[in-house]
């Protein structure tokens, strides 16, 4: 089995952390949303990765070298962004033919991923939301199997959603979609859709059955970022130097970097820090802090600062990308 990991996304709802980071390589909880689908995959054994990549993709192939050298990656640049189906059609040559597990790079979920990989048929990841026209939609049949899905529709029949995460046992079937979508230019929303493909898939008889997801963690804006974090925070536990910090309280749960110069200061609750930060005379809680920052007489709360960012001043809820310098004094 393969996983497919598309990451060429803009990432728009983000910026402007987005500009200079792809939105998969954010800072959470101690890792990135990228290594966290990383990691599930390679516990349930998958270890040859497809990355779709496109703005930035350097930066993707550049941390999975980095961070995952004993991986079996493959990059294939998106260039021309046409939807999540196109950048599904683009992998064929790669796929071969096996099966493949294809998880959107900003989709993190709990789920018993084993199941799901060695089931005897192809799944959907679901998770019933209270308004799912801004989703893919699962309609089921009597017999509990997918009858049918439908991207972002105006009058859902269905409130289950799909997450982002797919396992395909019949991949001939669905490029065999996929490209007659393309040939016949069906779009949904201006884009090629991946739902439009495997609605194909249940008209040639393909079975697909719906896995619930127990947690689904938007990754996509600002807000929800930070109440992901503060929940996978509370998941994988406190993550910190063993190194205390002068004259500084630790309120957990935290995570900081390493390589961290921390004085004079609060830190936490749900505080993630990046590598090699200084911070001093601050109070930081329920945010998100990059890598290589200097923060300085700052009280943050409900922020997201970037890496190589300078910011020295009072107390603000702030939302900086990378690469910058600020003195709010």
């Amino acid at each position: 089995m393969k996983a497919i990991i598309p990451v060429a996304g803009a990432g728009t709802r983000l910026r402007p952390h987005s500009y200079t980071q792809p939105k998969a390589l954010i800072p959470l909880a101690g890792k990135t949303v990228l290594s966290i689908i990383i990691d599930q995959m390679r516990e349930a054994g998958i270890h040859e990765f497809i990355f779709i990549v496109g703005y930035l993709g350097d930066k993707i192939r550049d941390y999975v070298k980095a961070e995952y050298p004993e991986l079996q990656a493959h990059y294939i640049q998106q260039i021309d962004r046409q939807g999540v189906g196109h950048a599904i059609k683009i992998t064929r040559e790669y796929v071969n033919n096996d099966e493949v597990m294809v998880v959107l790079g900003d989709t993190i979920c709990e789920y018993d991923i084993n199941d799901v990989v060695n089931s005897p048929c192809s799944m959907v990841g679901v998770k019933k939301v209270d308004d799912p026209r801004d989703f893919g939609v699962a309609e089921l049949d009597d017999h509990g199997f997918v009858s049918h899905v439908v991207e972002k529709p105006q009058i859902p029949k269905s409130n289950l959603a799909l997450v982002g995460i797919y396992k395909i046992k019949e991949s001939d079937q669905l490029f065999e979609c996929l490209e007659n979508n393309y040939l016949q230019g069906l779009r949904t929303h201006g884009e090629y859709s991946l739902t439009d493909a495997l609605d194909c898939m249940l008209q040639m008889g393909v079975k697909i059955k719906p896995f619930k997801v127990e947690s689904w963690f938007d990754c996509g804006r600002k807000e929800t970022l930070l109440d992901s974090n503060a929940t996978l925070l509370k998941k994988f536990g406190p993550r910190h130097p063993v190194d205390s910090y002068e004259n500084t309280v630790i309120i957990q749960p935290v995570s900081i970097g390493k390589g961290c110069e921390i004085t004079n200061s609060i830190i936490g609750p749900n505080v993630s820090i990046g590598e090699n930060t200084k911070v001093n005379d601050s109070i930081i809680r329920n945010s998100i802090i990059g890598s290589f920052s200097n923060l300085v007489d700052i009280v943050l709360e409900a922020s997201i600062i970037g890496s190589d960012t300078g910011l020295k001043g009072e107390t603000r809820t702030l939302n900086i990308g990378d690469n910058t310098n600020i003195d709010l004094g």
